[in-house]
């Protein structure tokens, strides 16, 4: 039986030997600067389309990784979430929140020691 993934793939994710998630994150920053907004609108902006399209929890992690670098508050992005739940609905926005927390788990779990923390206030 023929494995189509290496046995040490996620000792390299972990390790931080990851060519995909690496070009997303440079894909991101070149839209960043592209965009003309301020990091903290930016990345407020990206949480709501990552909601409205049901992103995957890695899309909310390589996100809300860059926000807590950007000093987004958690506040903050709460605040997108009862922003946009007229529009996309409840049930969107709670999926949302899973696949946040999934993403943040799923980190730790692979030993990623540079999750952030939430910063409040």
């Amino acid at each position: 039986m023929t494995s189509t993934v290496p046995d040490n793939a996620l000792d390299r994710i972990a390790a931080g030997d990851a060519p995909v998630l690496e070009t997303l994150l440079e894909m991101n920053l070149d839209a960043a600067e592209r965009s003309g907004l301020d990091a903290e609108t930016y990345l407020l902006v990206r949480l709501a389309a990552l909601v409205a399209m049901d992103a995957a929890p890695v899309s909310y992690l390589i996100t809300l990784g860059a926000g807590a670098d950007a000093g987004l508050t958690v506040e903050k992005a709460q605040a997108v979430l009862v922003a946009i739940a007229p529009v996309v609905g409840s049930a969107r926005v709670t999926a949302a929140a899973g696949a946040i927390i999934r993403g943040v788990l799923g980190a730790a779990a692979l030993g990623d020691q540079s999750v952030p923390e939430p910063r409040n206030g």
